[in-house]
């Protein structure tokens, strides 16, 4: 090859890729930077939750005195005994800055109906949900890999159309809808499994999995069919094609190794999805966990409770992010670390 020829070649690689990929220093960036936008997510979602508990009209002594009610049985003088205990009589900028500088050492207050410490709470209900969603998950890629799959995988062209509507129809199913009817048909009906009485056997976990990795396996699906038609289209696919490689191969080898990529970066909204997920089926299904909790501690206004679980929600949303942006690079060169965006900045 001539000079000409290595200069061409310089100018069309990837920037941010040399031959030795990036630097050391590139990579450090990458990372702090990834994790200030992290801290930043964390902070903001704080902030943005005690602004909508703490500063509403009535404090939460107040909510928890009527519990539920109109009045409240409490002297003026227990009342006021109450937030000077709570920290309720400060400015509310004060009680930021406290409550921020706790958070900031692990304590995220205390519980106002159980008298128990929130990170207590929290870490007590975490196993049971996160076996439930890490079963989900599972289960939602099984699914929605084997319909995206088969549907851009079928020479019928009415299978294709069949398995392409499925994600539509799983997305707009309500989750307590499904749980309900998968109790009512396989649990009463049939009496295959248990689902009821906070079963935490795996035969118990069966129907709630099913139930919170529906919509999840939708959304795998129709991102995962969508990179596959995709990358079936590249150059790549066709040369492959051309020296003999076999449907399957192609499907499974070449084309799935670079079309799952976006599906990938679905893994923090798929996170929102089985958290948010789990309030429904945790009640629907009499599980315990953060769902359970959730539901107790908005139905008796526990205020330090649902900020507590609102923000290891956002930890775990932005945990599961900021590994994402971390594989990505490494998965796939083509997402460059350190280069430039269209406009000038940075990735």
């Amino acid at each position: 090859m001539g000079r000409h020829a290595h200069a061409v070649a310089r100018r069309t690689r990837p920037a941010g890729f040399g031959t030795a990929g990036p630097g050391t220093g590139t990579v450090t960036r990458y990372v702090l930077r990834r994790l200030f936008q992290a801290l930043l997510v964390l902070w903001a979602a704080y902030t943005a939750t005690f602004a909508l508990l703490y500063l509403l009209p009535s404090d939460p002594v107040s909510l928890m005195l009527r519990g539920g009610g109109e009045e409240s049985f409490a002297t003026p003088e227990q009342e006021a005994e109450l937030r000077e205990r709570w920290g309720f009589d400060q400015p509310p900028a004060i009680q930021y800055l406290t409550m921020l500088g706790l958070a900031l050492t692990g304590d995220l207050g205390t519980s106002l109906t159980t008298g128990q410490p929130v990170v207590a709470a929290l870490a007590e209900a975490l196993p049971p949900t996160a076996q439930l969603a890490g079963a989900a998950l599972v289960t939602a890629v099984l699914l929605g890999g084997g319909v995206a799959v088969a549907a851009t995988y079928t020479r019928s062209p009415l299978l294709a159309r069949f398995l392409t509507a499925l994600p539509p129809v799983g997305v707009a199913m309500p989750t307590f809808w499904v749980g309900l009817v998968l109790v009512q048909v396989v649990s009463f009906q049939w009496g295959l499994l248990t689902a009821l009485g906070g079963e935490t056997s795996a035969a118990g976990l069966v129907l709630p999995a099913l139930t919170l990795s529906l919509p999840v396996a939708a959304l795998i699906a129709q991102v995962l069919s969508d990179g596959l038609r995709a990358e079936l289209a590249r150059p790549h696919t066709t040369t492959a094609r051309a020296k003999g490689a076999s449907r399957a191969r192609v499907h499974l080898a070449h084309a799935l190794s670079g079309g799952v990529l976006p599906t990938l970066t679905l893994v923090g909204v798929v996170t929102g999805e089985l958290l948010a997920g789990a309030v429904v089926v945790e009640t629907v299904f009499s599980r315990p966990g953060i769902g359970r909790i959730t539901a107790t501690a908005v139905e008796a206004q526990d205020l330090p409770l649902v900020q507590g679980v609102v923000l290891l929600a956002a930890v775990v949303f932005v945990l599961a992010n900021l590994l994402v942006d971390l594989l990505l690079p490494l998965l796939d060169p083509r997402v460059r670390i350190g280069a430039r965006r269209p406009g000038g900045a940075a990735a």
